[in-house]
């Protein structure tokens, strides 16, 4: 698989939702049960980093759950990449990129997301092949206006920032011509994770969903909603002064009761 076709996958990887959840965890027996919420949500594109370790094997638990596309971040050596395709890793994720880690990827046909921070290393990347990038650290590197200005002299390159993005700072990544998505933990922060918090599921106010979300439903996001209120539209969500969100997992059986309108940002 070369960069272009490697690009050309994870560019339809990353147009598949508008958040790929970056997730750290540490107990292999919650993986499946947090896929599935998150799948069942719509966030159908997942990044399980190797940094725990864990990893490898919540990777293989994850890819058993059907309606999903897991790989494996935090690649920062060749190894990892023939350790996260026998995982079942259908893509890779580097915080950089060195070429021992893209010619293993260009060997075992794994799509990789390379990581770059400066406009020489999107230029060296792109010059290669990659058109889709990650943009890490995001917000230690200049945040939206830094990549806003990359567009500029570079607009062929589209990227996935990720590093500080949180849902308060979401929409204006999203807003960007060359953000297809971004990356985040917030989706599933690793302490509620570790506390096993599958079936709780919290509600928090938001004065406006538009100025909480800045999102609408033809950008095909999700919202999690409580069984137990009532809405079954935009306009009454609106109405109710609710933006739910999610700040523990919920699971799998609750996710039934999901309302797809707008993605649900956790805390």
């Amino acid at each position: 698989m070369n960069p272009y076709e490697a690009s050309k996958k994870t560019e339809s990887l990353c147009r598949l939702a508008p958040v790929i959840p970056v997730l750290v965890v540490d107990d292999a027996n919650i993986a499946q049960p947090l896929a599935e919420a998150l799948i069942k949500g719509g966030l159908t594109v997942l990044e399980v980093t190797l940094r725990t370790p864990s990893a490898l094997q919540v990777i293989s638990e994850m890819a058993k759950v059907q309606g999903g596309v897991v790989g494996a971040g935090t690649i920062t050596k060749a190894s990892d990449v023939t350790d996260a395709i026998n995982a079942g890793a259908q893509f890779g994720v580097s915080p950089g990129s060195t070429d021992d880690i893209l010619e293993a990827c260009e060997q075992k046909k794994l799509p990789i997301l390379p990581g770059a921070a400066t406009s020489s290393e999107i230029m060296k990347l792109f010059n290669l092949g990659f058109s889709v990038q990650k943009f890490f650290p995001a917000e230690a590197v200049g945040g939206q206006s830094a990549l806003k200005a990359i567009g500029g002299p570079l607009p062929h390159v589209k990227f996935c920032p990720t590093g500080g993005i949180t849902y308060q700072n979401a929409k204006s990544y999203l807003q960007l011509q060359n953000t297809l998505c971004v990356g985040g933990s917030w989706v599933a922060p690793k302490n509620l994770i570790e506390n096993k918090n599958i079936k709780e599921l919290n509600i928090k106010k938001r004065n406006h969903i538009d100025s909480a979300l800045g999102l609408t439903t033809h950008q095909g996001i999700v919202i999690y909603c409580n069984p137990l209120i009532k809405v079954n539209t935009l306009e009454e969500i609106e109405k109710e002064n609710l933006v739910l969100i999610l700040d523990s997992l919920t699971d799998s059986q609750n996710v039934g009761s999901i309302m797809r309108t707008a993605f649900l940002f956790g805390v």
